[in-house]
């Protein structure tokens, strides 16, 4: 049985985030800071990687004054209080054939979650992608929610966010 432990390539990896409301979207980037995978046997095993809060971009915003304020309501307290929790991270504790779990932290607070995840390794380079879908408000995160709000017609935010993973990580 062969064991490796892959340690990821920040700057060749990212976060694709889309959130959803009632008139459309929101979608940008959130960069992986550190992390590493663990393989037995080709096969992915478990791992961590933490992401940094404060490096969410706004991708479809394109005035420079309004995407700074949607950021910085992003960065507020009725979303991720980026100022208290600079970090977020998932830990794997489960790996099925393609078929990941893990528990996901915001703003300090823990939830499991599973997605499909595709791995591939080439020579001593491992790549993986996956999707998850986070609901917010088991975060804390429910600024314009119709399970906590009312009314609130066109500007409801819908509860999922989706989390686009792309992960490129080396052998150690």
């Amino acid at each position: 049985m062969k064991n490796q432990k892959f340690e990821i390539a920040v700057a060749q990896s990212n976060i694709d985030w889309t959130g959803r409301k009632v008139t459309g979207a929101h979608w940008g980037t959130i960069a992986v800071k550190n992390g590493n995978l663990s393989v037995s046997d080709g096969k992915l095993t478990g791992g961590k990687f933490v992401i940094d809060t404060a490096s969410i971009k706004i991708l479809d915003v394109s005035d420079p004054a309004t995407n700074a304020q949607f950021f910085g309501h992003l960065a507020s307290d009725d979303f991720f209080s980026i100022d208290q929790y600079p970090e977020a991270d998932f830990e794997i504790t489960a790996v099925n054939n393609d078929h990941v779990t893990g528990n996901l932290t915001i703003k300090g607070i823990t939830h499991p979650v599973s997605f499909d995840a595709h791995v591939s390794i080439a020579g001593d380079t491992l790549t993986a992608t996956g999707k998850l879908v986070v609901d917010r408000t088991k975060y804390g995160i429910k600024f314009r929610s119709g399970n906590f709000f009312t009314n609130l017609g066109d500007t409801l935010i819908y509860n999922d966010f989706d989390l686009n993973v792309n992960i490129t990580a080396k052998a150690a």
